[in-house]
Formats: structure tokens, C-alpha cells, sequence
């Protein structure tokens, strides 16, 4: 395997991983709140429909991304409302939005469009084109360097680095202001929050608004970056493997950098070698395609150790008369 084909692989597993890493952040937010989120595939694959759908009837890819957020938020908005306001079941409300989503996606696509449930291939304006960096292409006959710089990290879509610009800044809100103190706070103990005179349901509400948007921008590079349009179940799984990779980070916004890394990573290689030969044995294209799976199966069985959630996780907060 040469270097050409090292870079190949890694400059895939960057724009495998992009709607992971955004998911997952999603996930950080709202969990780190206590409020549980397995709804995050609902939304990607909601602000994925929205998007497309407006990006292909404007020709504007920017108002398609504003259309994938507002869908997003809107789910996120029924699950606040679910989970905060009517103290339901975080894990029940998040099922209903992913059914809901499959189920409309798939409705308004066939209503709309009449094409079984997906869009028309977005093209041009439609779509986010690919940002060559400065002196990239000057600096790719420099050995090693140069290819890592423009061919990995120049020429992706300004989501892309929007995704990765996300981490430091989670970092920076959850660990470095006050917002983020009373975010974690929420989630490990609602009533001493209370008690200091900050309202639970306000941060709470907070967070998943954010996720909502995390999960918008997530969708919409699925449908008008990564893909040239939406297609039914185009998420394929993203939500939950999100939610893997957030246990394996262990709720931590620079470990799920390196863990939606991995999954995509291996997402890549499935692409690049359908069937792998290592010599003595021929692994089978289907188990390539199903490795990120498997992985997730793994680490949700505890395969990388106790991962502990924030203890208020999964309880509606009720307040004290």
C-alpha cells in the first residue's frame, strides 16, 4: 500500500466521519444535559429530507442547509416537549421520532417528488463544492506534505471543517464557561442547579436546541455534500453509531473526535477493499460493509470498559414543592 493510497483512504474516512462527529456532539449536548437522545437518527435523516428538498427547488444550497436545521429543530423541539415538559420517556420519545422521521421522509418525498421517496440529483448551486486551501496546489509536489495537505486536508466541503472547528469549541463551552459548568451540573445533579436559582428546563431545552442543530448541519452534508440529494433511509444507522462512538468517547467532545475517526475509518476501508485478501483467508465484502456495525454492537456490550453516563441520564427533573 503506497502512500497515494494511505491518503486516499484517510481523506474518505474524513468525509465518512463528518456527520458521525456531528451527531455525536449532538448526542454530548443533550446527554450531558441528562436528557437521553436516540433520536439523533430521526433528526439527521429529517434535516436530510429538508435540506435536499429545498437546496434542489431554490438552486441555493445555503437555504437547503437553513431548511435541514429547522426540520432538525423541530423534532428536537417535540422531544423537549416529550421528555422535559411532559416528563415522558426520553427512550420512547426518541424511538417515535425516528419512526416519524422514516415514515415522512419517505411520505413527502413520494408526495412531492414522485420518485419513491427520494430527491432529484442536486447539481451545481444545489450543492456544497469542495474548498481547495491556499497554496495547496503549489505545495503538492513537497514529499509526504504535501499530499497529506492537498489532497487530506485541502479540497472538502466547508462542512467539513465546520464539523471539526465543532470539537474545540464544544471543549471550550462545556469545560470553560459558565454555561457548560451549569450544563454539566444539570445532568449530574438537576436539584442543586435548582436550588442556586437556574432553571433546569431552560438549560435543559438549551442543549437540545443545540443538538438540533448539530443534527441539521449533520443531515444536510449527508444530502447536499457527501450525496447530490436524498434518498430513503440515507442515514443508514449514522444516529445510533453516533451514539456508540459517544459511549466509547465516554462523553468527552476530543475522544469523540478519535472514535467517529475510527468508525469511519473502517467505513473507508470497507469502500476501498469490498473483499480483503490478507493471504491466508478472503474477508467476504458483506462483513467489510458490516464492520462499523459490528464495532458498535461491541462497544455498546462493554467491550472498552464501564462507561459511566451522567447520573441524572434518562430522569425527568421534577422540582421540589
Amino acid at each position: 500500500m503506497d502512500v497515494a493510497t494511505v491518503i486516499q483512504i484517510l481523506d474518505s474516512a474524513v468525509r465518512l466521519m463528518t456527520p458521525l462527529l456531528l451527531a455525536c456532539l449532538a448526542g454530548l449536548y443533550s446527554e450531558r444535559s441528562g436528557v437521553f437522545d436516540i433520536g439523533l437518527e430521526g433528526k439527521m435523516l429529517m434535516a436530510a429530507f429538508s435540506s435536499a428538498s429545498v437546496a434542489f427547488v431554490t438552486g441555493n444550497v445555503w437555504l437547503g442547509l437553513l431548511a435541514g436545521i429547522a426540520g432538525s429543530m423541530v423534532l428536537s423541539l417535540i422531544h423537549g416537549l416529550a421528555s422535559i415538559t411532559f416528563r415522558g420517556n426520553q427512550l420512547i420519545s426518541g424511538v417515535a421520532i425516528n419512526f416519524l422521521a422514516s415514515g415522512m421522509t419517505v411520505l413527502l418525498g413520494i408526495k412531492i417528488f414522485g420518485l419513491g421517496g427520494r430527491t432529484p440529483a442536486l447539481t451545481g448551486n444545489g450543492r456544497f463544492g469542495d474548498i481547495t486551501l491556499p497554496f495547496a496546489d503549489a505545495l503538492r509536489d513537497v514529499p509526504i506534505l504535501g499530499p497529506v495537505y492537498a489532497d487530506l486536508i485541502s479540497g472538502h466541503s466547508i462542512l467539513v471543517y465546520a464539523a471539526f472547528l465543532c470539537v474545540p469549541l464544544t471543549w471550550w463551552v462545556l469545560f470553560r464557561t459558565r454555561f457548560g459548568l451549569r450544563l454539566r451540573a444539570v445532568g449530574e445533579n438537576p436539584a442543586s442547579v435548582d436550588t442556586a436559582g437556574v432553571s433546569v428546563t431552560r438549560l435543559r431545552f438549551a442543549a437540545i436546541a443545540i443538538a438540533g442543530v448539530l443534527c441539521g448541519l449533520a443531515g444536510a452534508y449527508l444530502a447536499t455534500g457527501l450525496s447530490a440529494g436524498f434518498v430513503k433511509e440515507m442515514t443508514a444507522g449514522r444516529g445510533f453509531i453516533a451514539l456508540a462512538a459517544l459511549i466509547f468517547a465516554k462523553w468527552r467532545p476530543w475522544n469523540a473526535l478519535f472514535a467517529t475517526f475510527l468508525f469511519g475509518l473502517l467505513e473507508a476501508i470497507a469502500n476501498r477493499y469490498p473483499n480483503l485478501d490478507l493471504g491466508v483467508v478472503t474477508v467476504p465484502s458483506m462483513f467489510m460493509n458490516a464492520l462499523p456495525y459490528i464495532l458498535t454492537v461491541i462497544i455498546l456490550a462493554g467491550f472498552v470498559g464501564r462507561a459511566i453516563p451522567p447520573r441524572a441520564g434518562g430522569e425527568p427533573y421534577v422540582k421540589e414543592r
